[in-house]
């Protein structure tokens, strides 16, 4: 009997690109792939690519070069390249990097059994397009195995906002979303392979419309669908749009016990001139007015948001704006760039602000963000929450995981196992990560 062959995968950006690359090692398991702990140990490398932030493409190029190196001592590697660069510069990969056998965009990547078959023997593999066919359908009878407690699972794809700064649109296409029963039936297979939490993904999640036995479902309508099936004892979903908190979305946070107490809505400015340059589509006092909602139906809830600074024009006023509104909301946790341009965006052709000035004001924007992540962490000491633990940590006796607000929290002298969930009263706060012990 021939030896599997084994598949590494490098994955770069968000949490959706997490779960495809999961879907993509399934899907070349059927092929007779296991996985790879290192590149150097590999038969196939895939590079699974994020295109959000600025020289992406260079990047992914810089890496295939070192991957080239490991094809020299190997001439049998095979190197793919998938994910939302791989969308938006395929025949310019095959051009520049000779050594890549397969490239393969994100609506595509349900192929790749036929690809792969492809490539071994000895041609080239391209597949940028849009199929018409469901790849998650597609994917439905590949090989399943154990989980950990938690898993991140698509049901929304793609972005119609078309902000001025985004290449979403682009490379994942126009917004669609997975019908419920799809999900639904995914969902009880991940608990039942050992999944206790699940996080719904999607370029604007809260926009989800899946087609249900009665119409199409809200988000809110999933997730109490969610809730009903046993075993399955956490329920959270990124990335938000402040225009797609619905009224029944914000109740569901007062009332689906399931449903954590954590809800990342990103608002990019505090400025109402940027947010339309943006193409937002919302102002700060509608995006403060729907935090003022959702606390007032979660009050313990922790808020999470993205921001973008040294947009285009951007003036000392306009980002003011921003520190006002974080001073406001007040941000359990953030994520905070400057500006990088995205070759066929609208921002990309407007007067870009000063590289070091705009570095100035990230330095201070994140230095107010760290403050209260601290401040809000601190604050958790004394209190009970609850945590799923999800591994052993470093000391002897000890396990990690994450509480109801995403912290991570470890517990002493804890004999607890990988999967269960416990209450646990929070001892010390440090850096990213809270102590705690167990109550009895």
């Amino acid at each position: 009997m021939s030896a599997p062959k084994k598949l590494f995968i490098k994955t770069y950006g968000c949490q959706m690109n997490v779960y495809d690359s999961e879907r993509m090692a399934e899907a070349l398991g059927g092929q007779g792939y296991v996985e790879a702990k290192t590149a150097d140990d590999a038969d196939m490398i895939l590079l699974n690519t994020c295109h959000i932030r600025e020289k992406a493409a260079e990047k992914v190029y810089s890496e295939l070069g070192r991957m080239k190196r490991l094809k020299v001592a190997k001439p049998d590697l095979k190197i793919g390249v998938a994910g939302c660069v791989a969308q938006a510069e395929g025949e310019e990969i095959m051009r520049r990097q000779p050594a890549v056998d397969l490239v393969v965009g994100p609506q595509s990547y349900h192929r790749l059994p036929e690809m792969e078959t492809k490539i071994r023997a000895g041609e080239k593999a391209l597949d940028t397009d849009f199929p018409e066919e469901d790849k998650f359908e597609a994917l439905k009878n590949r090989p399943k195995s154990k989980r950990g407690p938690t898993a991140f699972l698509t049901v929304q794809e793609g972005c119609d906002k078309f902000c001025a700064f985004c290449v979403v649109p682009y490379t994942r296409g126009a917004e669609v979303s997975r019908p419920a029963d799809r999900i639904l039936t995914e969902t009880r297979e991940l608990v039942e392979r050992g999944v206790r939490e699940i996080t719904l993904l999607g370029q604007n999640v809260n926009a989800y419309h899946g087609a249900g036995a009665n119409g199409d479902l809200t988000l809110a309508q999933l997730i109490w669908e969610l809730n009903k099936i046993d075993g399955l004892a956490r329920i959270r979903f990124t990335t938000s749009h402040p225009n797609d908190m619905t009224d029944d979305l914000i109740e569901a946070h007062g009332t689906c016990d399931k449903l954590m107490p954590y809800l990342h809505l990103p608002v990019q400015s505090g400025s109402d001139t940027i947010l339309k340059r943006m193409n937002r589509s919302h102002t700060a006092e509608s995006y403060l007015r729907v935090v003022e909602k959702i606390r007032a139906a979660r009050p313990d809830i922790l808020l999470s948001g993205d921001f973008i600074v040294g947009f285009p024009e951007e003036t000392e006023a306009d980002f003011q704006a921003t520190m006002d509104l974080v001073e406001e909301v007040k941000y359990g946790t953030a994520y905070s760039f400057k500006y990088s341009t995205r070759p066929g965006t609208p921002a990309a052709e407007r007067p870009q602000i000063d590289d070091i000035e705009a570095s100035e004001r990230l330095q201070r924007l994140q230095t107010l963000l760290s403050h209260q992540q601290r401040e809000i962490q601190n604050s958790m000491v004394g209190r009970e929450v609850g945590v799923l633990f999800e591994k052993p940590g470093r000391l002897e006796g000890q396990m990690g995981g994450k509480s109801d607000y995403l912290h991570a929290v470890h517990v002493d002298n804890c004999d607890k196992q990988v999967g269960d969930l416990a209450r646990v009263r929070i001892v010390s706060s440090s850096t990213n990560s809270l102590a705690g012990e167990l109550i009895r």
